[in-house]
């Protein structure tokens, strides 16, 4: 697992990456999209999750809908349009950092690992 630093500053890039691909998901169909893409090693806890959720939806980022599943509300999480022009954004950032960090630290890209 990685450490609550380094995800805490990639959060609002997953959020809105992921949400731009699906659609529509509520947080705990988040958290375990995210464990199962990465093989266990990013973990969202929910004390991440939903202030960031609740963040970028007073941004109107996000929207949301509550429907009632059995017994219980839940709420779906939705990417506005100036949402996803947000995770394009965001993306291309985190790339280019990314890039610019293995320069910086004379890092040789490993296959397979991350």
């Amino acid at each position: 697992m990685y450490s609550s630093e380094l995800i805490k500053g990639t959060l609002k890039t997953i959020i809105l990456k992921l949400l731009s691909e699906e659609k529509r998901m509520y947080g705990y169909e988040i958290t375990q999209k995210v464990k199962e893409l990465t093989g266990g090693k990013i973990q969202l806890t929910e004390g991440a999750l939903y202030p960031t959720l609740h963040a970028l939806e007073a941004q109107g980022i996000l929207t949301t809908e509550v429907v009632n599943v059995g017994n219980r509300l839940r709420k779906y999480y939705t990417v506005t349009s100036s949402g996803k022009l947000m995770a394009d954004e965001k993306v291309n950032e985190f790339s280019d950092f990314m890039n610019t960090m293995i320069f910086l630290l004379d890092l040789k890209p490993k296959m397979g690992k991350a």
